[in-house]
């Protein structure tokens, strides 16, 4: 099975959280703040949304950072995936 988002929606698949802080505390499972760093799974057709014309600005395989608070989070064949909407992402990173 695989998402296929519709109008201006994104699937992301969260990062790994980060083990140990930068001087080195291993964290438990429950301490782990959530990234807010994705990478793009899937993108939608963007369009016209609400009566103005969407253009995607990010595709499958960005890794980007996103809204704290942002998407719906879903399950799906055992992976867990994030639903947004373009705006609720904030930046590309770039390598």
């Amino acid at each position: 099975m695989k998402l296929v988002p519709l109008g201006d929606k994104i699937v992301l698949k969260q990062l790994e959280a980060e083990e140990t802080t930068k001087s080195g505390i291993v964290l438990p499972g429950q301490a782990k703040e959530k990234p807010q760093e994705a990478e793009v799974i899937a993108v939608g057709p963007g369009g016209n949304i609400d009566g103005k014309e969407v253009v995607m600005q990010v595709k499958a395989g960005d890794k980007v950072i996103y809204s704290k608070y942002a998407g719906t989070e879903v399950e799906l064949d055992d992976e867990e995936y994030i639903i947004v909407k373009q705006n609720d992402i904030l930046a590309i990173v770039e390598e």
